[in-house]
């Protein structure tokens, strides 16, 4: 039995039916590198069940203490069974993306059976007419509750149910996996009590810690190295308020050599960089579209992982925030990476010196009865309708593997992240990347973007736009190159030289969007989730 963390604790305060708190991804696999070149249904189960060893997340439900005086217990669950976890299903005819992102957005929309281990796994056959996808590929459409992993975490979830070739041998380690039953509900009670008379003298231990990144903080903002304006100034846009519990979703992916070349437009700049100034531009086209683009730029939540080396494997989430102006209201691309860099900087520099580390821990020791309460009275009294702005979407960047993933023998094809969305943030992005791609996934409240089909023409205009700025600095480097006094002077000398001019980037993009329902398209449609 282990007991969460403050900041787990927080994620399950959250939980409501038009709100669910996990994460996950949608995920495709070619079949044909599995022996036999097929894979069934029951080979993905026997797969699964022999690597669930590997992740103490699988087969630990959570349970409450009696009031809610206490943060919830990690319990080995005694009535565990894989095939309630692992489900089936298929796509009819023709089996395209559109019928695809569809089912995935409702089965993600569903909250999970929390008196269980929180997570499941959809294998959908029948992905027979989607451009780019092999013939006979499968999805597994994944959730797993935010109390039980974050973005890290996440990762060695990933592995543990993928093997680095394309084999279903079994592993050679044995299970020593034990359930444990029920704790008894007065112990947890009693337990409550005992901890929650200790509480004052942790959290003035957790402040102790955190005076020091409080003090250089503020020594910071004196020497205004860095400020809050845009940040208070966060513009209110349809992307805020209360959350409906429809669901809509939809995804592209880039070449990411050509995410990485953007990177010279802006000496310093980072491929995250890169996807926040691509994400800032989507938002401001899509805003425009609507005529609702604020005069000031929106700010995105861009969550930083605090976990070190140690904690690779362990539950629960390791996460501070890092608040991002995203420069939507500039309309040059050169001039809103030079923004979002800067920003970005100084983005890095207050979460440095408050401590990041210092920061999470904080939420360890927050009281479980005022998060419940809180929680709850932000959901019932529609409070995200009413209260200031801070944060207009969140973007979150996953790293994947350089190397492909196997799961029962199957090829991991492409990987398309899912987001939790809450009151007040009703738009999220995940950039994942894996091989040689980066994909830009996006979660939304169908009422707030009943059209993710425009959504993701938007999201095209602005990579493209970013690609677009790439040539214009390559030609300008050639010029500039071209014109150099060293060049001048060969041109007039005896000896004719030619210059290699490289070919204009070709940008590669998948354009793929949920669309569900009748009606037209270009920002009309109906979307269900």
């Amino acid at each position: 039995m282990e007991q969460m963390q403050g900041l787990d604790a927080v994620f399950a305060a959250m939980e409501s039916p038009a709100a669910p708190v996990h994460v996950g991804s949608l995920l495709i696999y070619d079949p044909s590198t599995a022996p036999g070149e097929f894979v069934r249904f029951k080979d993905i189960i026997s797969f699964f069940d022999n690597r669930l060893q590997l992740s103490k997340t699988l087969r630990q439900k959570m349970v409450k203490v009696p009031f809610g005086i206490d943060y919830p217990y990690w319990v080995q669950d005694s009535n565990f069974d894989l095939e309630y976890h692992v489900r089936h299903v298929a796509l009819p005819k023709p089996g395209d993306w559109r019928q695809l992102c569809i089912l995935a957005a409702r089965i993600y929309a569903r909250p999970l059976d929390l008196s269980r281990p929180p997570w499941e796994m959809t294998v959908i056959e029948g992905l027979d007419n989607i451009e780019g996808v092999p013939k006979g590929s499968y999805a597994i459409v994944s959730k797993v509750h935010h109390v039980a992993i974050d973005g890290m975490s996440g990762i060695e979830l990933m592995q543990a149910t993928h093997s680095l070739k394309p084999t279903r041998e079994p592993l050679e380690t044995l299970d020593e996996w034990k359930p444990e039953g029920n704790p008894s509900q007065i112990g947890l009670f009693s337990r409550g009590l005992m901890r929650a008379s200790t509480l004052p003298f942790r959290q003035a231990t957790a402040m102790a810690k955190s005076t020091s990144g409080l003090m250089r903080a503020a020594k910071g903002f004196v020497r205004k190295d860095y400020d809050l304006k845009a940040i208070l100034n966060t513009p209110k846009t349809r992307f805020g308020g209360c959350i409906s519990s429809q669901r809509v979703f939809g995804a592209q992916t880039f070449a990411m050599k050509d995410i990485q070349a953007m990177r010279a437009i802006r000496p310093g700049a980072k491929m995250n960089d890169i996807m926040l100034s691509i994400t800032g531009g989507a938002m401001r086209h899509y805003l425009a579209g609507k005529n609702e683009l604020p005069e000031t730029s929106l700010t995105a939540m861009a969550p930083i992982s605090v976990r070190t080396d140690g904690e690779r494997s362990s539950m629960g989430n390791q996460v501070a925030a890092m608040y991002v102006p995203l420069g939507s209201d500039i309309k040059s691309i050169e001039d809103r990476l030079d923004y979002v860099v800067a920003e970005t900087t100084k983005a890095k520099a207050m979460t440095k010196a408050l401590g990041a580390r210092q920061m999470a821990d904080m939420a360890k020791v927050s009281p479980n009865p005022a998060m419940t309460l809180g929680a709850d009275l932000y959901h019932r009294l529609k409070l995200a309708d009413r209260m200031p702005t801070m944060v207009n979407t969140i973007v979150t960047n996953v790293p994947g593997p350089p190397v492909p993933l196997y799961s029962a023998g199957a090829r991991m094809v492409t990987v398309y992240g899912m987001l939790c969305l809450v009151d007040g943030v009703r738009l999220g992005h995940v950039v994942h990347t894996y091989l040689d791609d980066v994909t830009l996934s996006f979660t939304a409240c169908r009422e707030a973007m009943p059209d993710p089909d425009f959504y993701d023409s938007c999201i095209r205009k602005s990579y493209e736009e970013h690609l677009l700025a790439l040539q214009n600095f390559r030609e300008s480097a050639e010029r500039i190159e071209t014109d150099s006094p060293k060049a001048t002077a060969s041109k007039g000398s005896a000896k004719v030289t030619t210059r290699k001019v490289q070919p204009k980037p070709k940008p590669k993009t998948k354009s793929k969007t949920t669309k569900s329902g009748s009606g037209k398209q270009n920002g009309t449609a109906k979307h269900d989730a």
